[in-house]
């Protein structure tokens, strides 16, 4: 049998196991730190608790050892209530979705990965253990590989969002070579790792933005970028889409991408009613509502505009994920980290994201 062997974290954390590919009752913990949220509400209910327990792996699961998980707004909107049909009867729950790290432990069918091999991924939107812990779980399908030439810090910042725009342009929308995307807020990371995504695969972009991100996102490829601040986006734009990617998804927003479409255009917004409608009627209510809600946007859209309409959302995607990582270790897929913060911060990293105080990705570091 293959030695025991030990990983302590920078906390003190410890996990004792043996042998590296683990059965479910092979190992033991002493505890490692997570941010747990115990009640929905501002930054200041979150809590950076010792000695949480680990559960043990499944047979499919990876442990990983953190050490950078990035702050999704969709961590700042479950901590507010967001969800809450889901999440509430589960608190305290962990939150965070992104993770970038080291492999501790494999449960016993997992193929790819192995000990000590540098990861990252992210977890889908409804996974109650989520990534603010020193020892994260995610299946073998939601991580690959970390390329060499990114830290962990621009790692994490990168799946959650690059996963979301890959199901809305290669799932949803199905983009190829020669099409053309308009994406409203380019600027943010879900739009920017969208227009990079695109212009890899061929496709000529046009993005709404605020002027401090206008070069950036000409710099990325896109062909025109709109100060929507200064400027009339549907003076300033010329020409019909195959696709519009909406990440703001307000009326007006949803009004103008429509018409920049061409029929048999997709329109794709990452703000559709499912979980608010869940949480404000229950899941026996609200979900049918919602569901029909959406076809009758469909059918409408279709019948009005010759067009197709989505609401997108993240899911996991071992072909999605493998792209974006090889994208990614080529230089052509980055999502810029503009602060980073010590995880035993993170209410202060919450506050500040809250305020709007840091407009760019924020980054916990272990």
């Amino acid at each position: 049998m293959r030695a025991m062997r030990s990983l302590r974290g920078g906390s003190g954390a410890e996990l004792i196991f043996r042998p590296a590919r683990l059965s479910s009752l092979r190992s033991i913990f002493t505890g490692c730190r997570a941010v747990m949220l115990p009640r929905f509400g501002g930054p200041e209910v979150l809590e950076l608790r010792e000695n949480v327990p680990v559960p043990n792996l499944n047979p499919n699961e990876v442990l990983v050892r953190a050490k950078a998980v990035s702050v999704n707004p969709l961590d700042c909107r479950i901590r507010a209530g967001y969800g809450r049909s889901v999440f509430e009867p589960h608190v305290p729950i962990i939150i965070g979705r992104d993770v970038s790290g080291e492999v501790a432990a494999i449960g016993t069918s997992v193929k790819s990965l192995k000990v000590g091999q540098e990861v990252f991924g992210a977890l889908h939107p409804t996974a109650l253990r989520g990534t603010y812990t020193d020892y994260g779980i995610l299946s073998e399908d939601e991580l690959t590989e970390k390329p060499s030439s990114v830290s962990h810090v621009e790692a994490s910042a990168i799946p959650f969002a690059a996963l979301t725009a890959w199901r809305a342009l290669k799932s949803n929308a199905r983009i190829t070579e020669g099409q053309r995307l308009l994406v409203f807020g380019g600027g943010g990371a879900v739009g920017f790792a969208a227009i990079q995504l695109a212009v890899a695969s061929g496709c000529h972009v046009t993005a709404s933005c605020v002027g401090q991100t206008k070069d950036r996102i000409l710099a990325a490829g896109a062909e025109q970028a709109v100060d929507y601040t200064t400027e009339d986006i549907e003076l300033a734009v010329k020409g019909k889409f195959d696709a519009v990617l909406d990440t703001i998804g307000g009326p007006e927003t949803e009004r103008i991408g429509i018409n920049f479409l061409r029929k048999g255009g997709n329109y794709m917004t990452l703000q559709g009613g499912a979980a608010s409608l869940t949480d404000r009627y229950g899941f026996l209510v609200g979900l049918p509502l919602a569901t029909s809600l959406l076809m009758k946007k469909k059918i409408q859209y279709q019948y009005s505009h010759g067009i197709d309409y989505w609401w997108t959302y993240m899911r996991a995607d071992p072909e999605g994920l493998t792209e974006i990582q090889r994208l990614v270790g080529a230089g052509k897929l980055k999502i810029p980290v503009e602060k980073t913060f010590p995880i035993t911060e993170v209410v202060a990293a919450h506050e500040a994201k809250e305020k709007k105080q840091i407009p760019g990705k924020v980054v916990l570091e272990f």
